[in-house]
């Protein structure tokens, strides 16, 4: 919570943080021991051992492809049920005790007869037949008990889709597959729950959430808080502006939407409304910076590690392309919340309230380093998993250089606690994940979906882009955004490829999409949450989020059409010409969405000012200029129009 200080009047912008049940237990060892206590016990030993195994094998290297994924899965779905229960809101009970144990058998057979599994592999056992069906069970349960019953749901209809492929209509239908063929390809190899996005939680992105935590459990969060503050807080919408800031800088590190609102949007949203700001416009800022922050570089969100993967080309490379589009679209949100400032006539906080830009730099700046740690190693060649490994043990190494940051040994557990209970809906969302990628392998339905769209657009690029925006929008809704990019990356962006998209440019898109249906209604899981903390309407405020964020849903089609954006083709010219034309577009469409630009607007300028905004994004040397000549006979209209203005007030008054 923010609050002022009674000696100095500083905004306290500490972040408050749960302690992890390690700790609790710790603080608590006199009382008592009991059954629930013993459950924490389990469930704290459980988390901080799949940490440790993920660091270990990350430094020391990992186990055979198909063991490391199994264990990373049955582990983390262990650790699901114990912490999850059967029943929403209730104990750990009987059914939640049969399920442990039966999850308990079935890693034991997967662990002791791995290899006989895999060898197996194309005629597999009865044994296997029965154990790989359990295994699918667990993990749809597993992912309705942390992602909602709508991703369960899809993983039984791509698997139903399977068994009975015969009776879907149309270009959809194909023979039908064995029973026992689904189990192998599911279960024995690679290419099923086993695939890319389990390959990449089990080696990457369970690192980077481990270190997230280390980073946020050594201070990090608060340094970027309080740069942010420092950074921006006195400038006019200083408040939503360091918001938008501080939320961008520790999403990069949580990579979750909804997560980053409920620990920055603590402070973040108070602050606003006590300083004038309407719960609405307060709620709506924080979520599209927390939810900004998954396309933001250099952490970004799960979806990218994967498809850094199904693009074959390095992680930091990708991140890379990522830049421009991510910065393009605060850039957007920074100035819907300055002209939303300007035009409320609202004013920054007092300098002598925030913290020092240059202190915070000085006592607590060395905690970026971490963070330059991870892309140094990136750039040189390291893998992002031994990037990751390196990244922890510094984090540590940092946090020792001063007393306030430095992390004890409950510190370290806590963190390793924490980054593996992050992690767990993400596990769980890949591994049936999974189960799309390999239904679409198994079946086919790539090649049919594409053909698909592509007839329903008429071979139309445009509306081609629109459909499989809507397609993304309406994955994301209530499920992960690697869920969401996952069966779009082998649906949606083939398509987009085969009418001319560029590879990278057709991945980012549906990447896009998918995180932007953190804001869109009826499911904007973002928007609802900052909303809860703001005592705002969530429709309401959801339906603010797309007007502040609005920059981010054109962002993708600019791209496509023009993938200067994302440093695919052209030469320096054309990139600073695309990049110059992008920005200043922003401006513009900023200036119609909240009706101000160098003072109020009114309809006709709002629509000039939206038309040119749309002019610069357009490729083509032709769109620039008119819309250049049309900005500049804005401005000239605009400044003659305050000028008139301002002489009749001072003729009225004096």
């Amino acid at each position: 919570m923010v609050a002022q200080t009674g000696n100095t009047g500083k905004i306290d912008t500490t972040i408050k943080e749960k302690p992890a049940y390690v700790e609790q237990l710790w603080k608590e060892r006199k009382e008592k021991w009991n059954v629930s206590r013993l459950l924490i016990l389990i469930i704290s030993l459980l988390a901080i051992g799949l940490s440790v195994f993920h660091i270990y094998t990350a430094g020391f290297g990992t186990l055979s492809s198909w063991q490391q994924r199994s264990v990373h899965v049955l582990w983390a779905v262990l650790l699901i049920f114990f912490l999850f229960p059967f029943r929403k809101g209730k104990e750990f009970g009987i059914i939640d005790i049969l399920i442990v144990l039966i999850t308990i058998v079935t890693a034991g057979y997967m662990m002791f007869n791995a290899e006989g599994i895999q060898s197996r592999q194309g005629n597999i056992g009865s044994n296997d037949v029965i154990f790989g069906t359990i295994f699918i069970a667990l993990i749809l349960e597993a992912t309705r008990r942390t992602n909602g019953i709508l991703m369960a749901f899809i993983g039984v209809f791509f698997l139903t889709y399977i068994l009975f492929g015969q009776y879907f209509p149309g270009a959809l239908a194909h023979p039908g597959i064995r029973y026992e063929k689904m189990i192998d390809h599911m279960f024995s190899g690679t290419l099923g729950i086993f695939s890319e996005p389990i390959y990449v939680s089990s080696t990457v992105l369970i690192l980077f959430v481990i270190f997230g935590s280390f980073l946020m459990r050594s201070g990090g969060g608060q340094f970027f808080t309080d740069f942010a503050f420092g950074f921006f807080g006195n400038k006019t919408g200083g408040p939503a502006l360091s918001a938008v800031g501080s939320s961008a800088l520790v999403a990069t590190i949580t990579g979750n939407g909804a997560a980053n609102a409920a620990i920055t949007g603590s402070f973040t949203i108070p602050l606003m409304k006590k300083l004038g700001y309407s719960k609405r416009f307060s709620a709506a800022v924080e979520a599209v910076a927390s939810q900004g922050g998954q396309i933001m570089p250099p952490i970004m969100g799960a979806s990218v590690f994967i498809m850094a993967e199904t693009l074959g080309i390095p992680y930091i490379q990708l991140a890379l392309y990522a830049l421009i589009p991510a910065t393009i679209y605060f850039f957007v949100a920074g100035m819907v919340v300055y002209f939303h400032a300007k035009r409320m006539e609202m004013i920054g906080i007092p300098k002598e309230q925030l913290p020092s830009v240059r202190k915070v730099l000085l006592k607590q700046g060395y905690l970026f380093l971490s963070l330059l740690i991870i892309i140094g190693l990136m750039v040189y060649g390291f893998s992002p998993m031994k990037a990751g490994f390196y990244a922890i043990l510094a984090a540590i190494a940092l946090s020792w250089i001063r007393k306030a940051t430095r992390m004890n040994f409950l510190d370290i557990l806590a963190a390793l606690e924490d980054g593996a209970r992050s992690a767990l809906s993400v596990i769980a969302a890949c591994a049936t994940a999974g189960i799309i990628v390999g239904a679409v392998s198994l079946t086919g339905l790539g090649i049919t979906f594409s053909r698909f769209v592509i007839d329903l657009a008429g071979g139309n690029l445009l509306l081609l882009l629109i459909l499989v925006a809507a397609a993304s929008i309406i994955m994301g809704m209530g499920m992960p955004t690697v869920s969401a990019y996952v069966i779009l990356a082998v649906l949606g962006a083939p398509a987009l490829i085969q009418l001319g998209v560029n590879e990278v440019a057709a991945h980012m898109f549906v990447f896009y999409f998918g995180v932007l249906s953190g804001l869109t209604p009826p499911v904007a899981i973002t928007a609802y949450t900052t909303a809860g903390i703001a005592g705002s309407d969530p429709l309401r405020t959801a339906v603010y989020a797309i007007k502040i964020g609005l920059g981010g849903f054109f962002v993708p089609f600019i791209f496509a059409y023009n993938p200067v954006l994302v440093m695919q083709g052209g030469n320096t010219t054309e990139m600073v010409i695309a990049i110059a034309s992008a920005f200043l577009s922003c401006v513009f469409l900023a200036g119609a969405l909240e009706d101000y630009f160098l003072g109020q607007l009114g309809l006709v300028k709002r629509i000039l000012m939206l038309i040119s905004a749309i002019l610069l994004i357009t490729p083509g040397l032709y769109g620039d200029l008119i819309g250049l000549v049309l900005v500049i006979a804005l401005i000239i209209w605009q400044k003659k129009f305050n000028t008139i203005d301002i002489n009749e007030t001072t003729q009225k008054t004096g």
